[in-house]
């Protein structure tokens, strides 16, 4: 046995006699009656108290403490009495991530998990509680790949809390509980009449925005980010090796997503209209802290910029620039007095990216290549999401076989029916 029972309501003490017998202490009938106790991996005693009538429960606890002792899955009761948000937030303070992962991150747990999970004791956590969870994010969260981004994220606490031992197991990984459903984005390309709407609706200083993103395939932060080119685009290739984002509320220089740097294609049409630009509206340099609000300072000479010069902040430009271009383009509906616009999430900026996606793959682009121009880290990723926009096999078998046919016997509309042996 790893430790033994205190009876806190009765004491051995020796009579007049010589002999040991059982007396009533100062605590009798009252406060908890049994104390388990035992010493620890670390050395030092642990206890846990039970009530009046609970020493088969005592006992039990006890050779449960041993049991998983021997099996090295003891947990610190101690240790397991932490909150659910007294070690998120330890967890959050420790995360190595760039900024704005982590600041997202946060979003995910102090606004979804901690809510609902914040009060619960590590050691008390068990499937059930998962699965009540998420029920409950469903109600409020319906979009399932949201869900699946914070319901990681929670499973990421808890695994780090088995990690440091003070969890036996992550219920996350319970087989009774399902993750929510990943949800394959169905991606409709703009046809290129909205392309030149948006362009269009668009104020002048930022209309070539439109062509950064639906001709060359950048990001919105790559766009805001997009340098001056000393070679005045009159190469074949475009370098993206920065980007303008916010981070803790404050703009900041930072690598492309992944910081995965990449060359893409410039077309000359494309390049024309950077120049022309250029010409209406100068470059400025902009100065910004590097990855971070207190990170080095890094000067850039930027394409696009406000009119009083700086940065393009994502939030501003999306609200008050993108989205009355949308309305101006009959994408969205125009918002009624006192409403906001429409959410626009699948017309966002991210839009133009898919435009170049479909435009390269209907010319015949491979998708290797093409996850490259867009800097995805994995190929299987762009197929994924751009597989419905490529020729089918169907058709493609359809036209292999008619040419074939169509070369060995040009007069023929197709094979002749075979004659009966």
């Amino acid at each position: 046995m790893a430790g033994h029972i205190q009876d806190r309501w009765y004491k051995t003490e020796n009579g007049p006699d010589g002999k040991s017998r059982r007396v009533k202490t100062d605590r009798y009938g009252s406060g908890m009656r049994y104390r388990a106790r035992y010493i620890g991996p670390d050395g030092t005693e642990k206890s846990k108290s039970f009530p009046d009538k609970q020493k088969r429960l005592a006992d039990k606890w006890l050779a449960e403490i041993e049991a998983d002792m021997s099996r090295g899955q003891y947990i610190d009761p101690a240790a397991g009495r932490i909150t659910f948000r007294e070690y998120g937030e330890k967890w959050l303070a420790s995360l190595t991530t760039d900024v704005t992962t982590r600041s997202s991150v946060e979003v995910q747990i102090r606004k979804h998990a901690f809510p609902y999970l914040g009060p619960r004791p590590l050691d008390s956590f068990r499937p059930e509680h998962i699965r009540d969870w998420l029920s409950e994010l469903e109600q409020v969260l319906p979009v399932s790949s949201y869900r699946r981004v914070i319901f990681a994220s929670v499973s990421a606490v808890l695994a780090a809390a088995v990690d440091d031992e003070l969890l036996a197991k992550n219920p996350c990984k319970a087989r009774t509980v399902r993750a929510p459903a990943p949800v394959p984005p169905r991606v409709r390309p703009w046809t290129p009449e909205r392309l030149f709407a948006v362009r269009a609706a668009l104020p002048k200083r930022y209309q070539a925005m439109a062509d950064a993103g639906g001709g060359l395939g950048l990001r919105q932060g790559e766009i805001f980010g997009l340098p001056d080119d000393p070679d005045d685009f009159r190469g074949d290739w475009l370098r993206v090796a920065n980007q303008v984002k916010v981070a803790n509320g404050h703009l900041v220089f930072g690598p492309p997503k992944r910081e995965k740097e990449r060359d893409v294609p410039l077309p000359r049409r494309i390049a024309q209209v950077l120049r022309e630009h250029r010409e209406a509206f100068p470059p400025v340099d902009v100065t910004l802290p590097w990855l971070k609000p207190d990170g080095p300072l890094v000067t850039k000479r930027l394409l696009f910029s406000l009119p009083g010069g700086g940065a393009v902040r994502r939030t501003d430009f999306n609200t008050r620039v993108w989205k009355f271009a949308l309305v101006q383009a009959g994408v969205i509906p125009e918002p009624r007095p006192g409403e906001r616009h429409q959410a626009a999430r699948e017309h966002g900026m991210h839009a133009l990216r898919h435009f170049y996606a479909s435009v390269l793959l209907d010319s015949g682009e491979n998708i290797k290549a093409l996850s490259t121009y867009l800097g995805h880290g994995d190929p299987g990723f762009t197929l994924r999401v751009y597989t419905h926009l490529m020729p089918s096999s169907h058709e493609r078998a359809l036209r292999a076989v008619d040419d074939v046919y169509r070369a060995a016997d040009p007069a023929a509309d197709g094979p002749q029916t075979a004659q009966e042996g």
